[in-house]
């Protein structure tokens, strides 16, 4: 399960993707093809989520990761180059953007 904690020391990524309500459905599966098979199995690798928004135009993922240098290792596997270019193309645009957690707040 993915944690979010102010003390967190690996590496966090959020992706964003433009989408249209068309194709959205299309990356979804794509997305978690690429986790079930892939992501998920590289070393350093610790959680992840997949979001919508409700208008279908938007998909954001989540990842943790124990050091930058295990997600650029992941980004780089000739497998993810090949996935991650079938997934632009589905795309309008996206990002991926490497974060550092400031704080957390909780009720």
């Amino acid at each position: 399960m993915t944690q979010i904690a102010k003390d967190f020391q690996g590496q966090t990524v959020i992706c964003t993707f433009e989408v249209t309500p068309g194709s959205a459905h299309d990356v979804l599966d794509a997305l978690a093809e690429a986790y079930d098979q892939v992501i998920r199995r590289q070393p350093g690798y610790i959680s992840g989520a997949v979001h919508l928004n409700d208008a279908q135009t938007r998909i954001a993922t989540y990842s943790q990761w124990q050091d930058r240098r295990d997600y650029q290792a992941m980004l780089r596997t000739a497998e993810m180059r090949e996935r991650n270019r079938a997934i632009h193309a589905m795309c309008r645009h996206f990002e991926p953007v490497m974060y550092e957690v400031i704080d957390t707040w909780q009720s």
